[in-house]
């Protein structure tokens, strides 16, 4: 099996995206995405992370992160899909036992790892904020990003609160190059 390898040494924005064990469709209920939302403004908060951008789907999650020292994504990554299925696995099987009852106790809400790509200039945040945002839109399920509730598109686009504060790092606000010492 070939090593992982996490590039986190800089102060690199990551575009990370992990999905539910076996692509199911464990985030499909509202109350799954807010707890996955709610995880992810809690885990920033202890890492003093920001969030760029994110978007829930039914079955897999993208953010944009950053957080103000190096080495902080995979124990950011690691208490954020820890925390989310601790909460997804006491809450489904209460909330939605016809659901839940299709899953094994012993099997995972998320798949092993997550993807992540580090991104260094404002055009690329902003090409990975489109695509995140489209997500929606190109599996149908809205016609318009701003009407996916769980996203941040409505936060861009019509500056509405999305359940979590979405905010850029210093030197990215202006500037393509993102250069922060």
């Amino acid at each position: 099996m070939v090593k992982r390898r996490v590039y986190d040494n800089e102060k690199h924005i990551h575009f990370v995206t992990f999905s539910c064990f076996k692509r199911r469709q464990h985030l499909q209920h509202d109350q799954a995405k807010r707890i996955v939302i709610g995880g992810l403004g809690s885990c920033l908060a202890k890492h003093q992370g920001l969030c760029l951008g994110f978007v829930i789907m039914a079955d897999h999650v993208h953010a944009l992160i950053w957080f103000p020292d190096i080495q902080q994504l995979s124990k950011f990554m690691n208490k954020w899909k820890e925390t989310t299925s601790k909460t997804l696995k006491k809450v489904l099987p209460e909330r939605f036992p016809n659901y839940w009852s299709n899953f094994k106790e012993a099997d995972s809400v998320w798949q092993p790892r997550y993807y992540g790509f580090n991104i260094w200039s404002r055009s690329k945040v902003e090409e990975k904020l489109e695509y995140m945002h489209m997500n929606p839109v190109k599996a149908g399920l809205v016609e318009r990003v701003t009407d996916w509730q769980w996203s941040s598109a409505r936060w861009y686009v019509e500056n509405r609160t999305v359940g979590l504060l979405i905010r850029w790092p210093p030197g990215l606000e202006a500037d393509d190059d993102f250069a922060v010492n």
